[in-house]
């Protein structure tokens, strides 16, 4: 009896394996086509069709005017602070005149000095042609000749050099007058250093700038492929990355016509990079050096009727559509395209607004 038991669960066990095998080998059951997932449609409609061109760069102040010190000179007193707002014409720092009042001096006593020189020569000329004598020999009166020229030279040479120190003097005169220095622009200064003062300062020393915080521009790179559909005065959307919540506007200040300096144009399989200067409009939370992304306005166009770009099919020159026809019925049309964007393309002819088409 307990054989019989025994062979009897051998039994149930082997035909619950075949089983298990034959509803794992045994070929899917065909999907009713009527509960097949429905196609993606879309629906023709009219809108107004944007074409941009997406570019990045950092923002910079469009107006920075350099102070640098007039003469060599010690610094008696400053008269502005690092950041600090100032107007034109405002006193920014003052520098001590003794050595350039002496220099001029001197300058002026050279000058007087040479005014005497010139004098005297002048009269001592006219002495010796009162002397000429009929009596003189030719080799005499080869010489007073000689003598005469050398003269005429001379004063001719003094000329010249009399007009340099004028202007020279000049110069230093006007100098002078700079050694209160005023600012030449209004905005915010900007020390070399920042915080630091210098006590003296050498000719043409670089000592900071003037910024003008109101006026920003975005500084953009585009390639090649882009640069001849960007025209000055385009409308620009801008973002920073720091705060992509805040929204900026412009517009297209200048394309550069050659390729930034650095591209490798030796290099065939290098693309060329224009910059592209965008103005912005003033904002609270814009300052220089922010990164910035732009999209530039390139086309628009109000009122067209678009289909999604990913339901438009060509082939060969021709484009074409799939139309649903209702009750599972589509059909092939052929239309004519115009304005194209990465998701929308503007339909011209075969399509009206309401059609649905099928992606395929």
């Amino acid at each position: 009896m307990k054989k019989k038991i025994k062979w009897l669960v051998i039994g149930l066990v082997l035909i619950g394996v075949s089983y298990a095998l034959y509803s794992i080998s045994r070929p899917a059951k065909p999907m009713d086509p009527m509960e097949a997932s429905p196609p993606i449609t879309f629906e023709v409609t009219t809108e107004t069709l944007v074409n941009t061109i997406e570019v990045k760069g950092k923002s910079l102040y469009e107006q920075e005017t350099m102070v640098y010190a007039p003469f060599s000179s010690k610094v008696t007193g400053w008269s502005v602070e690092d950041g600090q707002q100032v107007k034109k014409g405002d006193v920014l720092f003052k520098l001590d005149q003794k050595a350039l009042q002496n220099e001029i001096a001197q300058e002026e006593a050279a000058l007087r000095k040479a005014d005497l020189e010139a004098d005297l020569q002048a009269y001592m000329a006219k002495l010796d042609e009162e002397d000429v004598s009929i009596d003189q020999t030719i080799t005499e009166r080869k010489r007073a000749l000689a003598t005469k020229e050398i003269n005429r030279l001379t004063q001719e040479l003094n000329g010249v050099t009399e007009s340099i120190q004028r202007k020279t003097l000049a110069e230093k005169k006007e100098l002078l007058g700079k050694s209160e220095y005023r600012a030449p622009a209004a905005g915010i200064f900007l020390y070399e250093t920042a915080g630091k003062r210098p006590q003296a300062v050498g000719d043409n020393q670089y000592i900071g700038k003037i910024v003008d915080l109101s006026k920003l521009q975005f500084i953009a790179l585009v390639g090649e492929q882009d640069v001849f559909r960007i025209k000055p005065g385009m409308q620009v959307q801008v973002k920073m990355n720091a705060m992509k919540e805040v929204k900026l506007s412009g517009n297209v200040l200048r394309v550069s016509k050659f390729a930034k300096t650095g591209t490798d144009q030796n290099n065939i399989d290098q693309a060329a990079q224009f910059e592209v200067v965008i103005a912005l409009e003033p904002n609270d939370y814009l300052i220089a050096g922010l990164s910035l992304n732009g999209q530039i306005e390139t086309e628009r166009k109000k009122d067209v009727t678009v289909v999604p770009t990913i339901a438009v099919m060509r082939e060969k020159d021709a484009y074409y559509v799939m139309v649903d026809k209702g009750n599972g019925q589509f059909e092939r049309r052929d239309i004519k395209i115009g304005m194209e964007t990465s998701e929308k393309t503007e339909v011209l002819e075969g399509l009206k607004k309401g059609d649905v088409v099928v992606l395929q």
